[in-house]
């Protein structure tokens, strides 16, 4: 049980970092600055190795498709950091995608 939410934590970890590379990324395109690309390619390569160390130790059926809750950290971090509109449509498919999820980890 305590490997199974130690697991599923480290899941939750995989997909913020591919979330938080895209934000480094969407920054450095705007301010030019390397440190903004090297983050961004941290987050992305750390995000990349949970990735296969998770499809080692849980179901491709649950990791693949987990990949899904990206879209959840985006929409949060592009309303906190990018200041942009969240809609009731946006909050609508994120919602589906988290129960989605939840169906198939359930």
């Amino acid at each position: 049980m305590t490997n199974n939410i130690w697991l599923l934590s480290l899941l939750l970890v995989m997909t913020l970092c591919g979330a938080l590379g895209s934000v480094f990324f969407k920054s450095y395109t705007t301010h030019k600055r390397r440190l903004l690309l090297l983050a961004g390619l941290f987050f992305y390569g750390l995000g990349a190795l949970l990735n296969i160390y998770l499809l080692r130790e849980l179901p491709y059926t649950i990791v693949m498709p987990a990949n899904a809750l990206t879209f959840v950290w985006t929409l949060l971090l592009a309303r906190w950091i990018f200041k942009e509109t969240v809609g009731i449509f946006k909050i609508a498919g994120v919602a589906l995608i988290v129960s989605g999820v939840i169906l198939l980890v359930g």
